[in-house]
């Protein structure tokens, strides 16, 4: 097969990969990287000089693609029936990668801090960064629930790389952070995403390792 994507089942960076391939229909294999192991570590290093997963391998094209945001773009770069995750139309390519930056920056990072500081050793807590990662999530959650309040989906009328990056990013916000219930426009659009075919599957297939989340 001439896509592998090397992953995890419980990274979220790695659903939004996921659900990109899912939404294009690619044929791909999907190798799970056990970062406990130093073997598995060695992998992922001599693909990616960082050690972080997802990394996409094209054996058909030669490249190799790391980062959730490059690999979508490349996706839609390359393949005919991922095209529509990044539109052809500067503009609203722009909105769509504006609306990307937005979900990874001020939604999964801090998701991934207060993720991060359960899984600090007891008595190690960073209670100060735990209040200003929820503040910023809520700041966040705000802001998009007046962008969401006339709309289906993050940009256009359309599945793009922004709710590609959105689902995983609220699946687990939601978790640590709840979105507040005045805030019907983000819950709804949450409730949607959950229930696309596309990130089903892979929260489907995620479904076994959930007992390792911290959350």
């Amino acid at each position: 097969m001439a896509l592998t994507l090397y992953m995890h089942p419980l990274s979220s960076y790695c659903h939004k990969v996921l659900m990109a391939l899912y939404e294009a229909e690619l044929p791909f294999a999907s190798r799970i990287v056990d970062l406990s192991q130093e073997t598995e570590r060695a992998l992922l290093a001599g693909l990616s000089p960082v050690g972080k997963f997802p990394v996409l391998r094209d054996d058909a094209k030669g490249q190799t693609v790391p980062e959730s945001t490059i690999i979508i773009d490349y996706l839609a770069a390359t393949y005919p029936s991922a095209a529509r995750l990044v539109p052809a139309d500067r503009r609203q390519a722009l909105a769509v990668r504006a609306s990307d930056r937005f979900f990874d920056l001020y939604v999964h990072d801090p998701m991934q801090r207060l993720v991060a500081d359960k899984l600090r050793p007891a008595g190690k807590g960073d209670a100060f960064g735990v209040e200003q990662s929820k503040a910023g999530l809520r700041k966040a959650y705000k802001i998009l629930d007046g962008n969401l309040a006339d709309a289906t989906w993050a940009v256009g009328d359309a599945v793009t790389m922004a709710d590609c990056a959105a689902a995983p990013a609220l699946f687990y916000a939601h978790k640590v952070c709840p979105i507040p219930g005045d805030l019907p426009h983000v819950m709804a659009y949450h409730e949607r995403l959950m229930k696309r075919p596309s990130y089903a599957r892979v929260l489907a297939e995620a479904e076994p390792y959930f007992h390792m989340f911290p959350g």
